[in-house]
């Protein structure tokens, strides 16, 4: 089985921290590692390094390879530019179709926190064995819902229709992205709706046929970088062919098209946390919500449910906050209340338009 880690993406939502030249997945996130070594550390011992696979921008190849040193450099699958996740993919199912066509495929994403890394490990296992006595499915890893999630998406399974090694395999329904707080509740009460976490198990040939059967005109120019591979010529083609990829997600381009026949369902406490943003953050490492949660030196006094992260070597006091969100960087300093973290996108848009766009 190999693993394919992606890990291209710039995450505005961790602004200051995450930026352009060295976004959220490199960086010291949580404790001491980022959070693109944690998602390796968490498949080992089970895969090999030869197992793994990162696909990312060719602007991070350098960072991928000092980070991960014992990686493979023709492991690294670079986008010559960004073309959103939808291209990404299917760079990588043009790649891996041409060396492990039918060898069961792990999608994996590299700025999440799964605790309990054994179970994850334990259902990629059972899913790759699945998936090589029927190589013509997907199987979506979810996430048991802990509460009325608004800003993730959800999967809806239907009836059991297997069971392996202790976990139970449910039919595919559908997804829903981001539903209103009304919808998400209905979701977390029914019993067969579960987040939708990214994660999937499937073999290169049939990802690589759902583009054919999904996305014709980005297939045939997928087919010429397919071609190419593993020749002279390869980094030649991709960097021609590559920006002529329609920019669209892979949801959109491949996942809202597929049907019950095409996937199952396994859904499990993994205890899974996106920490793409700082409330997210704080809400996968808290242990209770009216917890601070405190990297760096910092002295809190008389504060709750705050976050304060310092990456200098100044001291940063904070008296009487309750819900806020303190970012010390070496050349921004960011406090807003933690509920106006969506707000930093669009702050983050405007500084890329403006004198300040060193700063994005």
């Amino acid at each position: 089985m190999k693993a394919i880690i992606f890990a291209g993406g710039v995450g505005t939502r961790l602004w200051p921290l995450s930026r352009r030249r060295s976004p959220k997945q490199f960086e010291k996130v949580i404790g001491e590692k980022s959070t693109l070594q944690l998602a390796v550390e968490r498949l080992l011992p089970d895969f090999a390094w030869d197992d793994i696979y990162i696909a990312t921008s060719s602007q991070y190849e350098k960072i991928v390879a000092e980070q991960l040193p014992k990686l493979t450099s023709s492991h690294i699958i670079c986008e010559p530019e960004s073309r959103d996740v939808g291209p990404a993919v299917g760079l990588v199912s043009a790649v891996l179709t041409k060396i492990h066509p039918r060898e069961p495929i792990a999608i994996v994403w590299s700025d999440h926190l799964v605790r309990k890394d054994a179970l994850f490990r334990k259902i990629l296992s059972e899913s790759s064995k699945i998936v090589s006595q029927k190589p013509n499915k997907i199987i979506f890893i979810s996430q048991k819902p802990r509460f009325a999630s608004q800003n993730l998406g959800w999967i809806k399974y239907g009836k059991k229709v297997g069971r392996s090694n202790g976990f139970e395999l449910y039919a595919f329904d559908e997804f829903h992205y981001r539903p209103d707080l009304e919808t998400a509740d209905k979701f977390y009460k029914s019993g067969n709706f579960a987040w939708n976490v990214g994660y999937f198990v499937t073999t290169p040939s049939f990802l690589w046929s759902l583009y054919k059967r999904f996305q014709p005109e980005m297939f045939s120019l997928l087919e010429e970088i397919h071609r190419a591979y593993g020749k002279p010529n390869f980094k030649r083609v991709l960097k021609e062919i590559y920006p002529k990829l329609s920019k669209i997600s892979f949801d959109n381009a491949i996942l809202e098209k597929i049907t019950t026949n095409d996937a199952m369902v396994i859904s499990e406490n993994l205890e899974w946390s996106d920490v793409g943003a700082w409330e997210a953050l704080k809400e996968a490492l808290q242990s209770t919500p009216d917890q601070n949660v405190i990297q760096g030196k910092v002295l809190v006094t008389d504060c709750q449910d705050s976050l304060i992260y310092n990456y200098t070597n100044q001291m940063v006091v904070t008296i009487d906050l309750n819900g806020f969100l303190v970012i010390n960087t070496h050349d921004v300093v960011l406090i807003c209340h933690k509920n106006s973290v969506p707000k930093i996108k669009k702050l983050v848009e405007n500084l890329a338009r403006s004198e300040n766009d060193h700063l994005v």
